[in-house]
């Protein structure tokens, strides 16, 4: 602690010597964060969802670079795809396509027709139509599901990287740029690669303007909220410094903005000028008081330490998600709000007074008048029943009222504590229980606007083929093309496909080796590898890779993630109960079981994410105060997680991957408050005021600042309602609520708590000095400490 307090103090004391130097200082360093906010990369796909150092990821990782063959699908579309000027440009856009790096093929409606017709497009209509009823009804209606519509299948190479991918989206809509559309004839690329190429750019786009927002609602709160002190826009100002010193951050260490991270940016701004109005605040009360030098020393070395606190305690909250999340989005979002709720306290810690020095900050006069304590009652309140704080004859701003008002509300509670936490804390343990019942949902679509152009594609793709989702099963032998290896291989598919009723296929080497003789699975090693060179090598690479590994494909209804869920559950007790012979094993993997894997990581990790964020609050209060009453922060805390999931299953909303980790996110927010509260009561009960007086003052001192900047931070928030993704949409929602209720815990609970918890340690002070004086009196002593407890019982 006295490290610390001298690190605050060198602060103070250079900012006062050499306030030019230190503005210089913080010039260079944003310069610098603006180089770095350069080299920021957007990231999608797996390795966004799942740790690939664990097994799942590991697998899935494997299987996709192996065996993953993305494809991009072009929908043709017009008022008749199927003459002939249509077709020839279509067997054109092809021959194109097929040219261009990492494309294996492109297959369509008019390959269909060649293969049916000599390898020549017919050039009259009449011609095409007799083509068309000579091609099976099931594939014709896959390629053509009407005359106005049809499909060209772009396969891509195996194992190659989202870059790559990405590149080859941008040379695809090139090469359609310019193939000379027929009039009346639109062409749309779709698929995972363009809807991953397309969620990036909504990404920048949606990043940019949420924090936009933020910021525009944050000046329209700091207008007419903060309206009381000078210079009521300089926490906006702040808190871009602070964000931008963040994105230089990130930039540097090389850390991804995913979908989720997205949403961290507007979360900070909220924090961000919180931590800005707590210093401003401080600030403009001591230089009403005091000098310039001795103003910005009281508010670093006194301030300074007491929003550090509640910084440590905010960022210990976003370390339990970097060391529990079930995904890396949710850890790189805790880590880039750690990282940048320091850029904003230490922006907010520096700028504030440097600027104020430099320009020779004078506060607004007039209004109420905040007599200090020492002023009023010469250092002992005791006999004082309220603060003498209204100067006669004046009312003073909204600003200034409130602050009595609530002062004078704190006062009550802290008087008759217990009821209010009776009430208060019943609706959390209701809220508690209902937290259980909450969904999970983890499904990709809510992460992108609903009318996105690549997911209505990718819908309407879904519509014409049905769905695309498979369930793979990851086979690892000591040889594939071993006989009873390949026997399992069919029979596992076809008892899992007669079993579960979700699934509508199944697809594997050993579907293709019965295909190819004449619909008998060979049994004898030398008919294997006879028909095993048949099988097109393309075929084989779908489902082979060397002689060890193969997948099975299973392809499904179009269900929903619990249902989903349900269904992997059952066929991995399939799996389990149908052994397979020594030498084998199999695994199920695919995008569908990562999606599971997330749910019952969210289900196995939110909960623990809170506790050890309690945990790890706790400890440092312990460490900060030493003594019994360092859990009082927590109480209030406590009660804002259980009204969160009250709040929760009564709007009807869901659990997500950003929601998940609402409970540690809620205790990490939500102490900075009740710290600051604490913070300031011990302060102005060390100027010898009584418990009920304290609170009244502490609460009446900067309740207004925490309510300002709680509002502010609801603003922030607010912006994260706005955006077109219904999983930030969502998470907006539960996080403005979650302020709301943090200003309530810190206003309404955190009195009754410092009270409550404040005649406990008395009482057991008294009990322990009595004791070892052996005090004769020590029974009426308790009595009057006793009487105090039922004092705080009566409503």
């Amino acid at each position: 602690m006295i490290i610390l307090k001298s690190i605050f103090e060198l602060i103070a004391n250079t900012i006062n010597k050499r306030p030019f130097v230190v503005a210089g200082l913080i010039a260079a360093i944003l310069i610098m964060a603006i180089y770095g906010a350069s080299m920021t990369t957007m990231a999608t796909g797996t390795k966004t969802y799942l740790f690939t150092d664990r097994p799942v990821g590991s697998l899935l990782t494997h299987y996709t670079d192996t065996f993953g063959s993305d494809m991009v699908v072009l929908i043709v579309e017009g008022q008749d795809v199927i003459t002939p000027d249509v077709l020839n440009y279509l067997d054109s856009l092809e021959g194109d396509l097929r040219n261009t790096r990492y494309v294996s093929g492109a297959t369509g409606l008019v390959d269909l027709i060649k293969s049916a017709n000599g390898g020549t497009i017919p050039q009259n209509e009449a011609d095409i139509e007799t083509v068309l009823n000579s091609v099976p009804s099931d594939t014709l209606d896959l390629l053509l599901p009407s005359k106005t519509m049809t499909l060209v299948s772009i396969p891509l190479d195996t194992g190659l990287s989202d870059e790559s991918k990405d590149g080859i989206v941008d040379n695809v809509d090139s090469v359609i740029q310019f193939s000379g559309t027929p009039a009346g004839i639109t062409v749309t690329a779709t698929g995972s690669p363009a809807f991953s190429v397309e969620m990036k750019d909504d990404m920048q786009k949606s990043m940019g303007t949420l924090i936009g927002l933020a910021m525009i609602f944050m000046v329209i709160a700091m207008f007419f909220l903060f309206g009381h002190v000078r210079y009521r826009l300089l926490p906006v100002f702040i808190v871009f410094c602070g964000i931008v010193t963040t994105f230089g951050v990130m930039g540097f260490a090389g850390i991804h903005i995913t979908t989720i991270v997205v949403a961290a940016f507007p979360v900070l701004i909220g924090i961000g000028v919180d931590y800005a109005i707590q210093f401003q605040s401080r600030f403009d009360e001591e230089i009403k008081v005091s000098s310039m030098k001795e103003a910005v020393f009281t508010t670093i070395t006194n301030s300074g330490p007491a929003i550090f606190f509640a910084m440590l305690a905010t960022a210990l909250g976003f370390v339990a998600l970097s060391i529990l999340a079930p995904s890396p989005m949710i850890s790189g979002f805790g880590t880039t709000c750690i990282i940048g709720i320091v850029c904003c306290y230490i922006s907010a810690m520096v700028i504030i007074p440097t600027f104020a020095t430099i320009v020779k900050y004078k506060p607004k006069t007039g209004g109420l008048n905040p007599v200090d304590s020492a002023q009023s009652c010469q250092l002992d309140w005791k006999g004082c029943e309220e603060p003498p704080v209204v100067k006669p004859g004046t009312k003073g701003s909204f600003m200034e009222r409130y602050d009595v008002a609530i002062g004078k509300l704190a006062g009550k509670i802290a008087k008759h504590p217990i009821p209010v936490l009776l009430v208060l804390m019943m609706v959390a343990v209701v809220g508690i229980q209902l937290d259980g019942l909450v969904i999970i949902d983890t499904d990709e679509d809510s992460m992108v606007p609903q009318d996105m152009p690549a997911k209505v594609s990718m819908d309407k793709l879904g519509s014409v083929i049905g769905s695309t989702n498979t369930i793979t099963t990851y086979i690892k032998a000591d040889s594939i093309e071993d006989p009873e290896t390949l026997q399992w291989m069919y029979d596992f598919g076809e008892y899992a496909l007669g079993k579960q009723s979700d699934l509508t296929g199944v697809t594997s080497i050993a579907t293709y080796l019965k295909q190819y003789n004449k619909g008998v699975l060979p049994t004898e090693k030398s008919d294997i590898e006879r028909v095993w060179g048949t099988i097109p090598e393309s075929i084989r690479d779908k489902y082979v890779d060397g002689d060890t590994e193969a997948v099975i494909e299973f392809s499904m209804k179009d269900i929903s993630i619990p249902a989903t869920q349900a269904l992997i559950a059952d066929m991995q007790d399939d799996l389990d109960w149908y052994k397979q012979h020594p030498g084998m094993t199999a695994t199920y993997t695919g995008q569908m079981v990562m999606f599971t894997d997330l749910i019952n990581g969210i289900k196995e990790t939110k909960d623990p994410m809170t506790y050890l964020g309690f945990a790890l609050i706790l400890a440092l209060l312990i460490l900060l105060y030493r003594k019994f009453s360092a859990i009082t922060p927590l109480v209030p805390i406590i009660m804002i997680v259980g009204w969160n999931g009250f709040i929760m299953y009564s709007l009807g909303l869901t659990y997500s991957l950003l929601t998940a980790c609402l409970g540690a996110m809620t205790i990490g927010i939500a102490s900075e408050y009740t710290i600051v509260m604490m913070e300031r009561y011990l302060e102005e009960k060390k100027k010898g005021l009584d418990t009920v007086t304290a609170i009244q003052m502490s609460v009446q001192k900067i309740g207004a600042a925490i309510s300002v900047s709680g509002l502010a931070t609801v603003c922030g928030f607010s912006a994260l309602t706005l955006s077109t993704s219904p999983i930030i949409q969502n998470f907006g929602i539960v996080t403005v609520i979650a302020v709301g209720f943090s200003i309530l815990g810190a206003i309404i609970v955190m009195p009754a708590a410092i009270s409550v918890f404040e005649s406990i340690g008395d009482f057991m002070e008294e009990r322990k000095r009595t004791r070892s004086a052996g005090c004769p009196k020590q029974n009426k002593r308790d009595a009057g400490v006793l009487a105090r407890f039922t004092e705080l019982l009566k409503i």
